[in-house]
């Protein structure tokens, strides 16, 4: 049975992409099965991991339309285990699409019925904000996984994002479970980034990942190159943190 995780953030700019693409092939390493779904308009995810976005036909967007099946728009990657249905900017069509569409909010859920059990992990990568492909994420998702940079405005915003989960939980996922808070971007250096650390597992202590994603070099050139962090650089700090948090999921999943 597979589990589903929404990666969802309404910030941009927070590593939700790089966390998206990187967990993603650091379990595909670990030997899970694992899909990762691009469910933003931007389609970083996608050519994060070399796809051509401008060659995509069959993509989240006719996932949501149900036009064609999971099968139809899953393509195999060159990382082990690791499959992607890629996204295109169409995809940003699809809110006013579906906004009279009824149960608009679970397309992606019932999109993804025939294959949730083929694969250990599906990883959806959200759009930056709270709109419909979002919730239609976190309706499908059985749990949701919040990056925070380490940075001045690392709580703003995370408010909202709760009180929508709770929303989403209250009304079409009662089920949505969190699978935890991911500290990103952090630099040992700063002492604002070790208060923000300080601050997040103050408030949300059990719900934070021992695993904080340090800054990287490496991890920002990788995407450029159309690779995860595992096939660019593996012997990387930036590799060695996302196989570390990978492992405390399939721990935390066991």
């Amino acid at each position: 049975m597979g589990k589903i995780i929404a990666i969802a953030n309404q910030k941009g700019g927070v590593g939700k992409t790089t966390t998206s693409v990187n967990l993603a092939a650091s379990l595909g390493v670990l030997e899970k099965k694992v899909l990762l779904i691009d469910a933003d308009p931007q389609a970083n995810a996608t050519s994060g991991l070399g796809i051509d976005v401008e060659h995509v036909e069959i993509g989240t967007y006719q996932l949501l339309e149900h036009t064609n099946s999971a099968k139809e728009a899953i393509i195999s990657t060159e990382t082990p285990n690791l499959d992607i249905i890629p996204a295109h900017i169409d995809l940003v069509a699809i809110e006013i699409e579906l906004v009279d569409k009824d149960q608009r909010e679970y397309m992606l859920k019932n999109a993804l019925t025939d294959i949730k059990d083929t694969y250990d992990f599906i990883l959806i990568d959200c759009a930056p904000s709270l709109g419909l492909l979002t919730l239609n994420a976190l309706t499908a998702a059985d749990s949701v996984l919040i990056p925070i940079q380490c940075e001045y405005f690392a709580l703003e915003g995370l408010g909202k994002l709760l009180n929508t989960i709770k929303s989403v939980q209250k009304i079409h996922n009662p089920t949505l479970a969190y699978e935890g808070l991911l500290l990103t971007m952090y630099d040992s250096r700063l002492r604002l980034s070790n208060q923000v650390v300080e601050e997040v597992q103050k408030h949300f202590n059990d719900m934070v990942f021992n695993t904080i994603i340090q800054r990287n070099v490496r991890l920002s050139e990788a995407p450029s190159y159309g690779e995860s962090i595992i096939n660019y650089d593996a012997g990387s700090k930036g590799a060695s943190n996302y196989l570390s948090l990978a492992e405390e999921i399939i721990t935390k999943n066991s």
